[in-house]
């Protein structure tokens, strides 16, 4: 039976200019009947979705996490899965659930059909993937260019970092999880839903997209040299083990300041503080590889 399917590419990102006419060649091949809708802005995603969404099946996504985090509203009101095809820059919501940057492979992926569903992070009305985060990473979305990343892929997030971190403030705030108040003085707070962010580093050592929970870090440095031994750890999720990063996780999260401080969300810049997170349990569905179903 022909599956109807919209199909939304952000020919911005960094793959999406040169992969378009590829993917729907390819999704025309696998018996998809399409709707293709050019994306102007991420801003309009939400009233896409709205508008054709009744007339299909599934909805496809052509582009990196911040063009995922546009529609996640949008398919969670009108209850239709995602396809994936990751064409930006990081593309940590695909990393995390082992979809292929291969164009043929990732549409063969949603042809396929198989379906996970995962849970989704809220902060404040909006949901997210990934990572939602303030401070230093604020800080680096800012400072990102697009032209940055086209050119420099993954190493430009490092390279932003370098040029934002010396003129990054510690700010104070109070983390409010499982009944506990704890106040911190901090260059960033990231509160993670999914395993990857960043370009490939991971939220927590154990983190999963279906765990059903919420994992906090905060980077409580006393002084430059401690950088370092993050850039070792943080890809393995494993600086927790470091006595200047917190690490706390829970279901339900409140986080204050004093000044309100940007909250950055899955690369977009999406609300700020006083906020409230909270993980959605197996909210979403996405087509994902057999194997990771099993």
């Amino acid at each position: 039976m022909t599956k109807r399917a919209l199909l939304l590419i952000n020919r911005h990102s960094r793959k999406g200019q040169r992969s378009f006419a590829q993917a729907v060649d390819i999704l025309n091949d696998l018996g998809f009947e399409l709707i293709i809708v050019p994306i102007k802005s991420s801003q309009h995603l939400p009233k896409l979705v709205k508008k054709h969404g009744r007339k299909v099946d599934l909805v496809i996504v052509g582009g990196g996490d911040g063009t995922l985090n546009g529609v996640v509203d949008s398919l969670m009101d009108m209850n239709l899965p995602l396809g994936i095809l990751p064409l930006g820059t990081a593309n940590d919501l695909a990393r995390t659930l082992k979809i292929p940057v291969n164009i043929p492979q990732a549409c063969q992926v949603i042809a396929e059909g198989h379906l996970k569903y995962i849970d989704l992070g809220w902060v404040n009305g909006k949901y997210f993937f990934n990572v939602a985060s303030l401070g230093l990473s604020v800080s680096i979305t800012e400072k990102l260019s697009r032209g940055a990343k086209r050119r420099w892929g993954i190493l430009a997030y490092a390279f932003t970092a370098l040029q934002v971190i010396s003129q990054t403030r510690a700010f104070r705030a109070k983390i409010v999880i499982n009944g506990e108040k704890i106040k911190v003085k901090t260059i960033q707070i990231a509160v993670g839903n999914g395993r990857f962010y960043g370009g490939g580093m991971a939220v927590a050592e154990d983190a999963t997209i279906d765990d059903q929970r919420l994992d906090l870090y905060s980077l409580e440095l006393q002084s430059w040299w401690q950088l370092f031994p993050l850039l070792w750890r943080l890809p393995q999720g494993q600086h927790g083990d470091l006595p200047w990063v917190r690490t706390l996780e829970g279901e339900y999260i409140e986080i204050y300041t004093r000044k309100g401080q940007d909250i950055n969300s899955d690369g977009e810049i999406v609300t700020t503080t006083p906020a409230t997170f909270r993980v959605i349990p197996q909210s979403l569905g996405v087509f994902v590889p057999k194997t990771i179903n099993d």
